[in-house]
């Protein structure tokens, strides 16, 4: 009988779950999740719905369909293959001949070098915040979906885009899908409510979702008008990143990612369904709602992620952590241990480390390093990137602090100091080369100019130290600096 036993003997028991764990509902998300990353999970708006010990019964509980959506090849190992099952009121087949929609310019998918709406630029750039549509337009979500920087092909499956989404108006009864890639979104500004097909979610600036690439899902804007980024990758899934010495604790806690439970709508009337298929937009219509999931049971479930969760890993003594230690979730390519990308988190953490450089240093990064602010000001010194923009900088190109941050930071008393407080701020750390849109090079019209000079006030400092270098070199019984015997 367990938990259900009569324990009046036993004095001593306490309680016992009477169901699973699921979050609870908070004045800013009406929703409840199912919480474990990569987890396989069952749902059921009704109760009794999904078949025991197998998957498609000859007749589904109340005249459901069996529907399967897999995001992996049926050979996949087990370690690695996504999937989930639907029981819904109509299967998927129930829709109109696809038509496609007019080009959009702004849309991108394939980066290759010969694509003429492509440049790849050996420098940074910096965006100002993307302006939302004015007050006279309507714009949701898939009207203003715009791409930014990307590699790869999405019909090769493998590579990277990097979108900005600008909205003012609610999608109503129009649904979206993506057959290139894994979707990954970070709202800056407002909240954006998804309903899926497994259920809804609601992410507020300073979480991130992600819906994988087949299922439909329909953005609405309760704040009103929204803006934020996209991350999408061809042919593979986010994961959390491997630990090593770390441990098994830390980074991002498997345990703050939560999917949504079923919720379903018994509509029929005419919806709108937008595929981007290669970077192109289709549509077709059907007479019944895409979100009529009655149950499903599956791995292959969209999830939210709170950064204010991340656990911070930093050095405690002397000298600076990779960037690494930021990473919330990776994408692995096919080549052995390079990602396709990293997304990584920068919120406030203390610093306490002993005569070291506290700034970035000065480096030049094999990954190509794409930046945003979701909201608070930008710490850094080398651009003005603000909440809402994108900054950039490509692959081996130089990048650091200026002389005058170098300056203060060289001569100053160290000690521990709480950093980042009331800043979010995150990085799409792309091991590859990334090409930049035509759109985000000459149509946002929020691009800044290089600025040339930030950096000319940098000194030669080593100059100034000729006559202690000579006097050093003597002691040791080397010839003093530009002597020809240097070369003997």
């Amino acid at each position: 009988m367990g938990c259900l036993q009569e324990r009046t003997a036993q004095t001593t028991f306490g309680a016992c779950s009477q169901s699973t764990f699921i979050t609870r509902t908070t004045g800013r998300d009406p929703y409840r999740y199912q919480v474990g990353f990569g987890n396989f999970f069952n749902s059921e708006a009704v109760p009794g719905v999904i078949p025991e010990a197998q998957n498609t019964p000859q007749v589904c509980k109340y005249g459901l369909y069996s529907e399967q959506l897999t995001s992996e090849g049926f050979i996949a190992p087990r370690s690695t293959a996504q999937h989930v099952w639907f029981y819904r009121i109509l299967p998927g087949v129930v829709q109109g001949i696809a038509t496609k929609l007019p080009h959009n310019l702004d849309l991108e998918s394939r980066f290759a070098t010969e694509n003429g709406n492509v440049e790849f630029v050996p420098h940074g750039l910096c965006w100002q915040p993307f302006p939302l549509p004015s007050d006279n337009e309507q714009v949701d979500f898939v009207q203003g979906l715009k791409t930014i920087a990307g590699n790869g092909d999405a019909t090769t499956k493998e590579g990277v885009a990097i979108h900005i989404y600008t909205a003012n108006v609610s999608m109503r009864n129009r649904a979206f899908c993506s057959h290139d890639g894994d979707m990954l979104f970070l709202p800056q500004q407002g909240r954006i409510e998804i309903q899926t097909e497994l259920g809804m979610m609601m992410v507020r600036p300073g979480e991130l979702a992600v819906i994988q690439a087949g299922i439909k899902f329909k953005i609405s804007l309760p704040d009103g008008p929204s803006r934020g980024y996209v991350q999408e990758i061809f042919g593979t899934h986010y994961e959390l990143p491997d630990m090593g010495p770390i441990g098994t604790n830390g980074m991002a806690l498997p345990r703050n990612f939560k999917h949504p439970v079923a919720s379903f709508d018994r509509d029929l009337s005419e919806w709108e369904i937008v595929v981007k298929l290669a970077g192109k937009l289709w549509y077709s219509k059907q007479n019944h709602t895409p979100f009529d999931v009655v149950a499903w049971h599956g791995n292959c479930v969209p999830y939210k992620y709170g950064l204010e969760n991340f656990i911070n890993t930093a050095v405690v003594d002397r000298d600076q952590s990779d960037p690494s230690v930021y990473t919330v979730l990776t994408a692995k390519s096919k080549i052995p241990n390079v990602a396709i990308s990293e997304l990584m988190a920068f919120t406030p953490k203390w610093n306490v480390s002993t005569n070291t450089f506290r700034p970035p240093y000065y480096h030049r990064n094999m990954a190509c390093e794409i930046m945003g602010l979701i909201y608070g000001p930008y710490c850094g010194s080398s651009r003005k990137l603000a909440a809402g923009g994108l900054s950039y900088q490509s692959s081996y190109t130089p990048h650091g602090e200026t002389y005058e941050t170098y300056k203060k930071a060289t001569e100053a008393e160290l000690k521990p100091e709480r950093g980042g407080e009331g800043v979010l701020a995150f990085m799409f750390h792309i091991p590859t080369h990334i090409g930049l849109t035509k759109y985000a090079l000459e149509r946002s019209g929020v691009l800044d100019e290089p600025v040339g000079p930030l950096f000319n006030t940098m000194k030669p400092n080593f100059m100034d130290h000729t006559s202690e270098v000579n006097e050093d070199l003597t002691r040791m019984g080397l010839p003093p600096l530009g002597t020809s015997s240097w070369w003997l």
